[in-house]
């Protein structure tokens, strides 16, 4: 067992107060659809909500229509889902004759040109936000980029790395112990995600609209009505090819060994030009087209179901804060929204993936190499396609082919273990019973999100949209119905009304011409 790991098992297993001390955020994107119909909302982010670029919960993330909320970091799971109830309420609030899309594939959508880019205002920032959307439509289609997640941040406090590096006699400062350790996190992350991609995918089906146009693709009609496409035993169609991959990027050989190697690997797609790319020039309005021709325009645009994170200063490129610090966070991009959930996640899944990624933290963690990575490619696209299959096969770190009971053994054991020093930090079995249901879901695909969805949808005989439409139905009139606090009430109007002041600063203060702005922000990753 590496150290990092040993040694983090042992801490925490002897001190399970630092479990209490873990730290998650969520980002959790909805689209805004018409309430009557399901389809795409055409208006703009309502102004009763403050502005998408200053705003500090309440933004949107490719096009004008896709909201996402954004909760604080919380060492409490309760708060973390009081701050998701308290965004989704108030902001049914302000909606007129729209709702919340609660599902991760899109309502109906009518092709690219129905699918809105979100507007940031005349501000450098919020041109840079623009033309990036701009640069993903031409590089991707836009009907990807109307795909909706969760997005889960999560960390441990930086006194844990300094005891766990002290405990280790590592003769690493605790910055570097503290990276190495999320490094070891996430390479383990890879090669177990098809397990949390089981438990949590929620996406089997997609609506025809999303279709469209594409000949390519090997889903199959549910049903008669052709209204609706789906695989009998997918799980996660968003984490596969019709959802968030590009081909392009497909030969970008991305490693989690050594922090250099990432921020290199990822500061060269940014800096290297793209030959395909080069054709775009500029939008059918007149706009920009993209902020570079190379293979990435910035580091969101590398699709990941991980990143390392580091909060970054204002103007500060993702890469480089992380050079100047190490990793601070881990944001896991995998997981779907769970449509019969009011807020698309609760605080189950929340444990669920602390255990997840605390197993991924205390068990060995090999080293990245192209055949570890071809393993995990093959598992992760036999998840997404195939997952509930009966007798289906996935390959072990040795290559074998291991059915799935049998490779999610030894990750349910950690986790099991995490969970005991959990339910003994807090008296209670929340964990554990977390634990069990997982265990009973490996036995049982029908217990799965994903066979719930086409369950629902063939008993009550209706198409993909119509089940997301009527839970988001649901959940907008709970929503309306459940009380919110005055005092909540006012607090979130005056953090709309602050926004909407600091955009029109921003633009007001902005003398720096565009180009001197972007080529300035490109500086940067000549000195990482």
């Amino acid at each position: 067992m590496s150290n990092h790991a040993a040694i983090c098992r042992q801490l925490l297993e002897a001190e399970p107060q630092w479990l209490g001390q873990i730290r998650r955020g969520v980002e959790k994107e909805s689209l805004r659809v018409t309430a009557g119909q399901a389809t795409l909302a055409q208006t703009p982010h309502p102004g009763g909500l403050g502005s998408a670029l200053t705003h500090p919960a309440i933004t949107t993330d490719y096009s004008e229509a896709l909201l996402e909320f954004i909760t604080p970091a919380s060492h409490s799971i309760d708060a973390t889902e009081q701050a998701l109830a308290d965004l989704h309420r108030f902001t049914a609030r302000h909606l007129e004759d729209e709702l919340l899309w609660n599902a991760s594939m899109p309502c109906i959508v009518n092709g690219d040109a129905g699918i809105p880019i979100a507007e940031f205002g005349s501000s450098n920032v919020g041109q840079m936000k623009r033309i990036y959307r701009n640069g993903l439509s031409v590089r991707y289609g836009r009907k990807m980029q109307a795909i909706a997640g969760i997005h889960y941040n999560f960390s441990l406090p930086e006194s844990f790395w300094i005891a766990a590096g002290s405990l280790a006699g590592s003769d690493q400062s605790a910055q570097a112990f503290q990276t190495q350790g999320y490094l070891a996190l996430i390479r383990n992350f890879f090669s177990r995600v098809w397990f949390l991609m089981y438990l949590l995918g929620a996406s089997p089906a997609v609506c025809a609209s999303f279709l469209q146009g594409n000949k390519n693709h090997p889903l199959q009609p549910m049903g008669n009505d052709h209204h609706s496409y789906y695989l009998p035993f997918a799980t996660t169609l968003r984490m596969g090819d019709l959802g968030y991959t590009s081909n392009a990027q497909a030969g970008m050989d991305v490693c989690y060994n050594d922090l250099d190697e990432y921020i290199s690997t990822l500061r060269s797609a940014i800096l290297t030009p793209h030959a395909p790319y080069s054709q775009f020039d500029v939008m059918d309005n007149g706009e920009r087209a993209q902020l570079n021709a190379s293979l990435l325009q910035i580091e969101n645009e590398y699709y990941s179901p991980i990143r390392p994170k580091r909060v970054a200063q204002s103007g500060e490129a993702p890469v480089v804060a992380l050079a100047r610090n190490g990793i601070e966070y881990v944001e896991v991009r995998c997981v779907d929204i769970n449509p019969f959930m009011p807020f698309g996640i609760d605080a189950d899944t929340m444990r669920l993936i602390d255990l997840f990624l605390l197993a991924c933290l205390i068990d060995d963690s090999p080293q990245c190499d192209a055949e570890g990575q071809r393993q995990n490619t093959i598992n992760l696209q036999r998840m997404v396609n195939r997952g509930r299959e009966n007798g289906l096969t996935l390959l072990s770190r040795q290559g074998v082919e291991t059915s799935l009971s049998d490779l999610a053994e030894p990750i349910l054991e950690s986790m099991a273990a995490v969970a005991q020093w959990y339910d003994s930090q807090y008296a209670g079995n929340d964990y554990q019973r977390v634990v069990d249901h997982a265990r009973q879901q490996i036995r049982d695909p029908e217990l799965t999100l994903s066979a719930r969805i086409l369950r629902e949808m063939e008993s009550a005989q209706q198409s993909f949209w119509q089940l997301a439409l009527r839970y988001s139905r649901e959940w907008h009139t709970q929503h309306l119905s459940d009380a919110m606090p005055d005092a909540t009430w006012q607090l979130m109007t005056r953090e709309a009304e602050a926004s909407l002041q600091r955009q029109q600063e921003l633009e007001a203060q902005d003398s720096q011409p565009f180009d001197t702005y972007l080529s300035q922000f490109y500086d940067q990753y000549h000195s990482v």
